[in-house]
């Protein structure tokens, strides 16, 4: 696996985007977007009014929601819920693992949670070489895997923001050691996702077909 498929758009929807965009960004450049993230966008929302809507929602939330503080705050009680990994999977994708194992859904601050989550997700973004891939790779390791692991919230919360506010972003997401348990619950979650994003899940059987996506000795083994 050496490259990924992007979906064609619109050459004169690209432009049309990119020239709204600029009258936007010269009275607030807070608003700027490169055009890779232009690119994005239009995949995801396929018109350019679609896109041009999302992208000034996108970044009210961001300003609302204080992205950019993100990374002041003291993440510490949360570091063995997930992790942008320094190595990246075969295609040159950033990755973010998370093990499952570490997590329940009884015990959580669901807001916290998810601020951590917005917080990997720009994290593993900022790590992207675009010009290679904006895409990201994320990891859900279900070694010792139980019920109450299982936080359908959290999953919508992280659905949500990758449709909404990270769109595109995701290139692959790869489910480990996945227990006959998963199987039960895999249905619900799958209801949850766009044909889209179902694509980009690969259920991980082995260590050869892991090999695939990327080299097993940059996962982690302290979380």
């Amino acid at each position: 696996m050496s490259s990924e498929e992007l979906a064609p758009i619109n050459e004169q929807d690209f432009k049309d985007l990119k020239d709204r965009m600029k009258l936007i960004v010269e009275a607030d450049p807070k608003q700027y977007h490169n055009d890779f993230s232009l690119r994005r966008y239009l995949r995801a929302f396929k018109t350019t009014d679609d896109a041009f809507q999302a992208i000034l929602k996108t970044n009210k939330w961001r300003e609302t929601y204080g992205v950019e503080k993100l990374a002041e705050m003291d993440h510490s009680q949360l570091a063995k819920k997930a992790r942008v990994l320094r190595h990246r999977d075969c295609i040159g994708r950033p990755v973010i693992y998370i093990p499952a194992k570490n997590h329940s859904s009884s015990d959580r601050d669901i807001e916290e949670l998810t601020r951590f989550i917005v917080y990997n997700l720009e994290e593993a973004c900022k790590k992207c070489f675009e010009e290679v891939t904006d895409r990201l790779c994320i990891v859900f390791d279900l070694a010792e895997f139980s019920a109450g692991c299982m936080d359908y919230q959290l999953v919508q919360n992280l659905i949500w923001l990758l449709g909404k506010h990270f769109p595109e972003r995701l290139g692959v997401c790869l489910i480990l050691n996945s227990p006959g348990l998963f199987s039960t619950i895999w249905p619900a979650v799958r209801i949850m996702l766009d044909d889209n994003t179902a694509k980009k899940v690969k259920f991980v059987g082995d260590e050869v077909e892991l090999c695939q996506h990327l080299i097993p000795d940059i996962l982690p083994t302290d979380m």
